[in-house]
């Protein structure tokens, strides 16, 4: 077999091994790399989507109720500005406009002259300086007693919306611990309201309030079966350079979204429960839907797929950080859909029924 050397240069050519160019052995080395780091970064992030909807009830257990105190406001009157735009500069000075006063010799040889000429015209001069100045610190301080008084008016108007505010809250807060129906309606949808999910939730509401059974009802609006990830992992292939995702199974699925509706429902009695007292709320219903189409018609539908009434002593007796919250739900004698992921609906409880 002939060596290396002893090809004829096109052959030589033809069998030397083949150099890649400069960094291009070190590219290829650290693509797989990146292609690790993206995948587990897009699997972190599914995974923080996960914890957010295992914590939906846990996280805002040791949340401190709403209150009327939290739905008053203080006044937030602008800040005054004491140096509104044109402030003037310095006043003029005579000795940046006053001429070189001449020596003798100059003065005999006519310089004195010169110097009164020099002198009556840089007076002309710095009188106008000091006229022009006079004008505009005096707009200045016009504009700034008007400036002072837009901004009293502000501050008057700021304080007497704060009290507005305020007064309708307390006149609120009043009609609520009588038990008026509208005051309550409207205190447990501030409850509602104030409580933070995730921007990609629905947040459809209502409450409806019986003084005489002192029960609220509550219909809410529960996010699609979409919600849980449908992928539970990345992986980066380095044999086809690819980011493929991992299917999460269809069980898994299914058991996330019945935990995730039966979470909502609890926290909602919860927030509702911690927020009112027993004289005005003794039992809370709660009805859970969702928005979606009838695949038979093509029109809008709301089935529900949850719903539950629970009272007080049994509620308050729940540990709410330990239990399941699906067995939860049916220790209190919820109705819930045999198949929610699916969408198929229960029909609720009726209105004011305590669970047998």
């Amino acid at each position: 077999m002939a060596q290396l050397g002893s090809l004829p240069p096109r052959e030589r050519h033809q069998a030397a091994p083949r150099r890649e160019p400069p960094g291009k052995e070190q590219e290829q080395d650290q693509h797989p790399e990146s292609g690790l780091k993206t995948a587990a970064d897009k699997t972190a992030a599914l995974q923080r989507q996960i914890r957010i909807l295992d914590e939906m009830l846990t996280s805002v257990l040791s949340l401190a109720p709403l209150s009327f105190e939290d739905l008053m406001v203080s006044p937030d009157p602008p800040r005054f500005d004491p140096a509104p735009s044109g402030l003037p500069g310095p006043a003029p000075a005579w000795e940046n406009y006053a001429p070189v006063r001449p020596g003798a010799l100059r003065r005999l040889l006519g310089g004195g002259a010169r110097y009164k000429a020099q002198l009556a015209a840089a007076r002309a001069r710095f009188e106008a300086v000091q006229s022009e100045h006079r004008k505009q610190e005096s707009q200045w301080r016009q504009a700034l007693t008007a400036a002072k008084a837009q901004h009293d008016r502000r501050v008057t108007e700021e304080r007497a919306k704060a009290a507005e505010h305020n007064a309708a809250i307390s006149a609120r807060r009043s009609s609520f611990a009588a038990g008026e129906s509208e005051a309550v309606e409207w205190f447990v949808a501030r409850i509602l309201d104030a409580s933070r999910y995730p921007g990609v939730f629905p947040r459809e509401h209502r409450a409806t309030y019986r003084p005489g059974h002192r029960e609220v009802t509550v219909e809410f609006e529960f996010p699609p079966p979409r919600i849980v990830p449908t992928v539970r992992a990345f992986r980066y292939l380095k044999t086809r350079d690819v980011i493929e995702p991992l299917a999460r199974p269809d069980s898994e699925i299914r058991q996330r979204y019945q935990r995730l509706i039966s979470s909502i429902t609890l926290r909602t009695l919860h927030e509702v429960f911690s927020a009112t007292p027993s004289g005005v709320v003794e039992t809370v219903a709660f009805h859970g839907r969702v928005a979606t189409v009838d695949p038979a018609t093509g029109q809008p539908a709301r089935p529900h797929l949850l719903s539950v009434s629970a009272d007080r002593p049994a509620f308050d007796a729940l540990v709410l950080s330990a239990v399941d919250p699906t067995t939860c739900l049916s220790h209190l004698g919820a109705r819930m859909s045999a198949n929610p992921f699916d969408l198929e609906p229960v029909s609720p409880l009726p209105a004011f029924e305590a669970p047998s």
